[in-house]
């Protein structure tokens, strides 16, 4: 009978890895009219195996653009880190957890920093909205499963012209 490995997820160290703020056109920004901005959000996320088995580092990357017309007002980067454990999983579940309930856990992390940058650097207060981090990784999933077909149907091509 084969032994079953029990499934461990645990939050080992939650840490700021890197952070910056750019505020361009500051002090002339503060004394334009106060339109609506338009603001941009970037999400990335990172994983790397660690040398200690089952240890694994997520960086959940955010870069927010915010402009008042043509200016850019502010440009915030946070680059959230976590490291995790995770053992007993099966092979098709290791994606999902470090790309799915990762970024979840850090998500609260990176929103308070670029809130406390935000708000250090003379802007309101930003909250950004919770990211659904399962629909990009289907997306990301569908990219690379399209790369893959082009790929495959581009060799079938290069063999039947030769």
């Amino acid at each position: 009978m084969a032994e079953e490995k029990s499934q461990v997820f645990d939050i080992r160290k939650i840490y700021l890895k890197d952070s910056s703020l750019e505020s361009p056109n500051a002090p002339d920004i503060f004394l334009e009219n106060p339109a609506q901005p338009e603001v941009s959000i970037e999400a990335t996320i990172k994983t790397k195996a660690l040398e200690q088995e089952d240890f694994y580092e997520v960086v959940l990357g955010i870069t927010i653009t915010s402009k008042i017309g043509d200016k850019t007002a502010f440009l915030v980067e946070v680059m959230q880190a976590g490291v995790f454990q995770l053992a007993g999983l099966v092979k098709e579940e290791l994606p999902l957890a470090l790309e799915i309930a990762c970024p979840n856990i850090l998500l609260p992390f990176a929103r308070e920093a670029i809130s406390d940058l935000v708000g250090k650097a003379g802007f309101p207060q930003l909250l950004i909205s919770p990211i659904n981090f399962e629909t990009l990784f289907q997306q990301k999933q569908a990219q690379i499963q399209a790369a893959a077909e082009e790929a495959s149907k581009a060799k079938q091509e290069g063999s039947a012209e030769q």
